[in-house]
């Protein structure tokens, strides 16, 4: 066996070929990317203009353009903050143990962090936190948004999200227009092969973005970066995947998390999207994938050896494993889901993990009059008033909320921690 083994081995001549091929200045793979970057004045320009546009001031004057409804919401927030309104987290922890809390020894190096997906409207947003408020739950630590960029650029949502975020202590991410479903940006359809976003549930083979689309996504990035000061995005593609490590490579402080479409379901998909992530690592050791979201279909098994091999590339604190324990009850994977009772043995051995919920608690969830139905993320705000839904997608939002809260309790319950709004819900 050790012969063999040997003959995996990377050699110095196979490298050199590598930094060949991406050093050469007639590369326009690597060209492409660069005349976008430079175009955007360099990397320590576009910091800069994203540090600036992150900046609570600047955001709160761009809100006041468009939504000064919004503006009121966000001051309500900030008070609600500052004045202590939501539980603390020990507060939980004590409300669920009661006299045994004391006894309770927990490990909060293996604390899981609680992430809700999607949190698609601000509107909704502030629901959950009153709900959180009148009823002593928690909000999430994470939080992913997966609604059209443009759309809601318009109406405020963007922006008073991005402050929102930076008030109760939570990372977010959005999800970018140039992705597989149709139409993108420009309206022209992403993937001449896909009528829309139906034709995609199910089996994810060719959805990313494809023949110059990589480059548009990178374009894209890099203006809700330096106006929005948006630093997390979902990446659903190899391709815009690999961008993404070139664009922190060469100084841009960008991150995203890889998407469940891309399907690593294998301890050696795994192993091939850290191993790049290892390669285009910068000098100190950090890589711009944050969040790491396996397949639906993978046990605890391969998240195990998924975190052997991200732990032993250095990346234990940077690469959060993210993995579903509710799922949406329609059109993305047979229901009831609810992988709760594997969480539960993963957080006593695995560290920088976090339980994603994509839908209500599945027994609640099934019997509401619309469950929730994972196409509904690409609706338009105008097609959800047109069919009479935007009460029934307000209540899936609080049944999401509910759900991250039975998984806190549930943690609770077997001594383990938790990661909720840390501004919020503070030990």
């Amino acid at each position: 066996m050790e012969e063999m083994r040997k003959k995996l081995k990377i050699t110095d001549n196979t490298l050199q070929t590598l930094n060949d091929f991406i050093l050469d200045p007639d590369n326009r793979l690597i060209n492409d990317l660069l005349q976008v970057v430079q175009e955007y004045g360099g990397a320590d320009e576009i910091n800069q203009r994203a540090s600036k546009a992150r900046k609570m001031e600047n955001l709160m004057e761009k809100l006041e353009e468009i939504n000064s409804t919004y503006v009121n919401d966000v001051k309500w927030l900030q008070n609600q903050e500052e004045t202590h309104q939501f539980i603390r987290a020990t507060d939980f922890q004590k409300n669920i143990l009661g006299e045994d809390y004391s006894s309770s020894d927990f490990n909060d190096d293996l604390a899981v962090t609680l992430e809700l997906s999607a949190i698609q409207y601000f509107p909704f947003f502030i629901d959950m936190t009153k709900r959180a408020i009148k009823h002593q739950k928690l909000m999430p630590g994470r939080v992913i948004r997966v609604r059209n960029m443009k759309e809601q650029e318009r109406d405020g949502d963007l922006v008073a999200m991005a402050a929102a975020m930076q008030i109760i202590g939570a990372s977010y991410v959005e999800t970018l227009d140039t992705k597989g479903t149709a139409p993108g940006p420009d309206g022209l359809p992403v993937n001449i092969h896909l009528g829309g976003a139906e034709t995609i549930t199910g089996y994810f083979g060719g959805v990313g973005q494809p023949n110059d689309y990589a480059i548009k996504w990178i374009k894209e990035f890099l203006y809700y970066y330096t106006n929005y000061g948006v630093k997390q995005v979902l990446n659903v593609n190899p391709g815009t995947v690999l961008l993404g490590y070139f664009l922190h490579k060469i100084g841009i402080d960008n991150e995203f998390k890889i998407s469940v479409y891309m399907g690593n379901d294998n301890p050696y998909s795994c192993l091939w999207t850290l191993l790049t992530a290892k390669l285009f690592a910068r000098e100190d050791g950090t890589t711009p994938l944050i969040g790491f979201n396996l397949s639906n279909a993978v046990n605890n098994e391969t998240i195990e050896f998924a975190a052997r091999i991200r732990n032993q590339f250095g990346f234990k604190d940077v690469v959060r494993l993210e993995h579903h324990v509710t799922e949406t009850i329609k059109n993305i994977v047979r229901q009831p889901y609810d992988r709760r009772d594997e969480l539960i043995e993963l957080a006593k051995k695995v560290t920088n993990v976090s339980a994603k919920h994509e839908g209500g608690d599945p027994e609640i969830d099934r019997r509401r009059k619309h469950p929730t139905d994972i196409l509904d993320y690409f609706l338009s705000k105008e097609k959800i008033h047109e069919m009479g839904i935007w009460d029934d997608l307000r209540q899936n939002h609080l049944d999401r909320l509910d759900a991250i809260n039975t998984t806190a309790k549930l943690l609770t319950e077997n001594k383990l921690s938790f990661l909720a709004a840390k501004n919020l819900h503070y030990y």
